[in-house]
């Protein structure tokens, strides 16, 4: 048996890209390895596995692939430790970088493991998922037809993707409406614009609405910011609903154009000594001189999860709308030697309070429930009357309670802000107390 021990010992190390004497400990300037390694046995626990793939090798019907092998191991290593670690081969790492640059082939979903289900973060805003009524909160337990009940979030990754042109049916469990719904959606090359839209929308509001944290996004957030103050902004609403997160950096690099100079943003805690970190904002000229509002629901997630709460927290503006998912882990991309990476959950976040909302989201401060609302129609009495009827004035969405809501409280703060200021003495150089909330 030692001969098939020695076999698999090697396989794993060189797959792993270690080298032999870490196993044994005696890597120098490696006394943590060391220390895991005596304590918790994994040497022989090394043994045990080397046992069964050299039993595999050996004894398995067919010629096992010895690369096939380990990155099964590899995935099943990964994916026992939560729900957002993993293990992606070369081709998975390759999308997931293609992703943080804003494209890739698929239908345009966020998905992690929720309770065990494959669930939606939320679909990508005009993606083919979100076009053909893909929501936040779907469970997926069908795909291709195929039940996902022990299904991986990479195998189901796998199976979602594709040339653009071909059809993947889905099976989604929508728990809040209480029944099945079966979709046919064509995949395509889903393009991720992290700004998708930004306006004024009535008395001077601005409006921007985030994607995606990537890393375009503090470029494309200037560019929308600098168009909506030459327009005469002067009050901004953030929609961060459905953006499932990103780039951690890029969340901090975003966050910090709201806020003071040394303002907390985030900070990160780690089990390695002296891996927590803490980030502050170091922009010289923020935006700072009018009100915001955040928009969030239940498929905002990780980074737009720390915006929201630097912005809450830092007592910035206001947050408006639904919990949030509640995703407070930070995962680090490893590349390995043979192109592919490990996925690692390596931190937890918390918000400038020092909350943790892992599981739990950000309440807003503000909560309202996304209502559907169709403004009712004047009826006419004859064609005349509707030729006659007046164009009406740049609408606000009035479908959008969310939205709706937080035009409102916008409003209320400037409202506020200019009784304050006209009720102080010219001469006085007296600020309210909140002076970020100011409005020129």
């Amino acid at each position: 048996m030692r001969s098939r021990l020695s076999f698999g010992i090697i396989f794993l190390v060189l797959a792993l890209g270690l080298r032999p004497d870490a196993l044994a400990g005696q890597t120098k300037g490696s006394a943590r390895a060391r220390t895991n390694i005596s304590g918790e046995n994994l040497y022989a626990q090394l043994e045990l596995f080397a046992d069964a793939i050299s039993v595999i090798k050996s004894d398995y019907v067919d010629e096992a692939d010895s690369k096939k092998l380990i990155y099964g191991a590899l995935k099943g290593l990964l994916g026992s430790l939560d729900d957002y670690s993993q293990f992606m081969d070369p081709d998975e790492y390759k999308d997931i970088k293609a992703e943080a640059k804003g494209e890739f082939a698929g239908i345009g979903i966020e998905l992690n493991l929720k309770d065990g289900i494959l669930t939606v973060i939320a679909p990508i805003s005009g993606s083919p998922a979100d076009q053909a009524g893909v929501m936040a909160g779907d469970r997926i337990v069908k795909i291709g037809g195929r039940i996902t009940k022990k299904m991986t979030l990479d195998d189901a990754v796998r199976n979602l993707r594709g040339d653009p042109g071909t059809t993947v049916k889905l099976t989604l469990w929508r728990e809040k409406e209480d029944r099945i719904i079966d979709l046919a959606i064509k995949r395509s090359m889903v393009k991720v614009e992290s700004v998708k839209k930004y306006s004024i929308l009535e008395e001077r509001i601005g409006y921007i609405k985030l994607i995606e944290f990537q890393e375009n996004t503090p470029a494309d957030l200037d560019k929308a910011l600098a168009k909506l103050k030459s327009e005469g902004m002067d009050s901004l609403i953030l929609d961060l609903r459905d953006n499932p997160g990103g780039l951690l950096d890029t969340s901090v690099a975003v966050a910090e154009k709201f806020l003071p100079m040394n303002s907390v943003i985030v900070s990160t805690k780690s089990r390695a000594a002296g891996q927590s970190l803490e980030f502050r904002a170091k922009v010289l000229n923020p935006y700072v001189d009018f009100p915001i509002a955040a928009l969030i629901n239940e498929g905002s997630a990780s980074a737009s999860e720390i915006l929201a709460g630097a912005i809450q927290d830092n007592r910035r503006g206001i947050v408006v709308g639904a919990k949030s998912f509640g995703k407070g882990s930070v995962q680090t991309v490893i590349p390995m030697r043979d192109g592919s990476a490990l996925k690692l959950t390596t931190a937890s976040y918390f918000t400038p309070s020092g909350r943790s909302i892992n599981g739990e989201g950000i309440i807003p401060d503000v909560i309202v429930e996304k209502e559907t609302y169709v403004e009712p129609k004047e009826k006419k009495n004859n064609v005349f009357e509707k030729l006659e009827e007046k164009p009406k004035e740049k609408p606000r969405d009035a479908r959008d309670s969310q939205l709706m809501r937080a035009i409102d409280i916008i409003k209320g703060i400037k409202a506020y802000y200019r009784l304050v200021a006209h009720k102080q003495p010219e001469t006085s150089n007296q600020k309210p107390a909140n002076s970020m909330l100011i409005v020129k």
